[in-house]
């Protein structure tokens, strides 16, 4: 029997690979989602698959495998994952594209300490690269909470499951959160790379998937109007904001005990920042990358005053969105002794030439006055004013805002003459809108992350290095509220607690009102 290679995996001779506006399709390869029932699973991973279908970025006999403590057969698990596409997924439905994806779904009940369940998962990895030419190439997508790690990692190492070849490779992905301190963070880093090689592992940080993050690197560096003035010399101060409207939700599992500043300050915020202050990588390959960001995260400052320099607190009932809602520990199976902060701001310094002295305002809570994300720069008054007090009341400072989410763009903020016969300055904006200046919708974070991993192309991921340095930042500030502060009550639907204000105020300084 002769073998032909399908026409949509033979090379195209006419495809320039460094053309990086060409689609990149992955190769022969499968997917095995551990935790196929969680929420991230349903209403992220499997639209996200659904969504790489249907733009013809996964190889036609790409596979989908979930495992659970679920007595399912394959087509249950089938009318699973079509529910939650038909819900979720960010492009139109199609038959022809969900019955082709369809013939790759498998689904293996079991439990993580069950040897017979991980046994018929490589009977059935095996039989898909028979049937599915997924030639041995799998990756293995931990969405699962940190604790169970060691069982699957070593589940997988045991049945041979994390053994790649010269011909084919196995990789594994890792949810945040990546331990709860410096400690716990290294002894995950240590059950996964004792199994996998480093090149190997994903560690997954959605943030650093959106478009919007990416362009911080394209706004500065494909420019020659914004890193001239991109330092020290010109820019007062960084605000960088996470903003969320919500509550915790059915998290209180997750949520408590965690808090605002693991949940978040620790991976997006610090990794937001450490794009924004890097100095230019020499190329955008992952090991330049890594090493600008590794720099920046090395040179951070803290403040010797905790107790001033950072605020925490804890959202009480109040109103958000027109409704009366209520408070964290009114929140379900939230004990009410609970000291879990559900806002976290925090001010840092980056002890380089660039930065010296340039302050960086990190914030995030829950059941604030609006959903949003944004990095804010903001740059000091010109140092000779030729006007009137009268003349420039309303006049700011000029700030570049890069929206993250949820309406998805830049603003710039500078002065302007107010139509007349006087010299009067206002405040005005220039925006940039991603849906105003293109015709194709951002794919979602999961997309570009979940096809980076299936192609091995490692940028976007947080390397364990990166981990620990975050988690070095943040510890001493964590231990230092465990000991000395009680989360600050703010009413659900403000922008915080005071002590966040005041905090700014001691600089001379305001948080933005997005």
């Amino acid at each position: 029997m002769t073998l032909t290679t399908p026409p949509e995996l033979m090379p195209n001779p006419l495809r320039d690979p460094q053309d990086r506006r060409m689609p990149r399709i992955a190769g022969p390869c499968g997917l095995v989602i551990f935790g196929v029932t969680g929420d991230l699973s349903r209403k992220k991973l499997m639209p996200a698959v659904y969504d790489l279908a249907q733009r013809g970025l996964l190889p036609p006999g790409f596979s989908l495998v979930g495992f659970a403590r679920r007595d399912w057969a394959d087509q249950d698990f089938a009318e699973i994952v079509h529910d939650a596409v038909r819900e979720h997924s960010r492009t139109p439905f199609r038959e022809e594209v969900w019955k082709q994806l369809a013939k790759g779904f498998r689904f293996v009940p079991g439990d993580f300490a069950d040897d017979v369940a991980f046994s018929n998962l490589r009977d059935t990895i095996e039989a898909l690269d028979r049937e599915r030419g997924t030639a041995g190439n799998h990756a293995f997508y931990l969405s699962i909470p940190p604790r169970f790690f060691p069982d699957v990692v070593g589940q997988l190492k045991q049945h041979g499951l994390a053994d790649d070849s010269a011909s084919s490779w196995r990789r594994v992905v890792v949810e945040k959160p990546f331990g709860h301190d410096l400690q716990s963070a290294r002894e995950l880093n240590q059950i996964v790379s004792e199994v996998f090689a480093p090149e190997s592992v994903f560690r997954i940080d959605h943030y650093l998937g959106k478009e919007t993050v990416q362009n911080i690197m394209a706004l500065r560096f494909a420019n020659g109007l914004f890193e001239p003035v991109w330092n020290a010399n010109y820019v007062d101060h960084v605000q960088i904001t996470m903003a969320e409207d919500i509550g915790i939700g059915g998290r209180a599992g997750y949520y408590d005990g965690i808090g605002a500043a693991r949940d978040v300050i620790q991976n997006h915020l610090l990794q937001l920042m450490a794009l924004v202050a890097m100095e230019e990588p020499i190329s955008f390959e992952a090991q330049s990358l890594r090493l600008e960001k590794q720099k920046v995260l090395q040179s951070v400052k803290r403040p010797d005053r905790l107790d001033l320099c950072t605020s925490r607190g804890q959202y009480v009932a109040g109103w958000a969105g027109g409704e009366k809602v209520r408070g964290f520990l009114e929140e379900e199976d939230i004990p009410n002794t609970s000291t879990t902060e559900t806002f976290a701001a925090i001010k840092l310094a980056i002890d380089t030439r660039r930065w010296a002295g340039v302050p960086f305002y990190l914030r995030h809570g829950k059941r604030l006055g609006r959903r949003v994300t944004e990095v804010a720069v903001i740059f000091k008054r010109a140092p000779h004013l030729p006007f009137t007090e009268t003349a420039t009341e309303e006049l700011g400072e000029n700030a570049l805002v890069i929206r993250v989410q949820p309406d998805e763009g830049v603003t710039v903020r500078f002065g302007s003459k107010v139509p007349g016969t006087a010299m009067e300055i206002r405040d005005v904006n220039m925006d940039f809108a991603y849906g105003g200046a293109f015709v194709e919708s951002s794919p979602e974070a999961y997309e570009r992350l979940i096809l980076d991993v299936l192609l091995g192309d490692p940028p976007l991921f947080p390397q364990h290095e990166e981990v620990e340095l975050s988690w070095k930042i943040l510890d001493p500030i964590i231990d230092y509220w465990a000991e000395h502060e009680k989360p600050e009550p703010y009413p659900a639907g403000t922008w915080g607690p005071q002590s966040s204000v005041d905090m700014l105020a001691r600089d001379g300084r305001n948080w933005r009102r997005p």
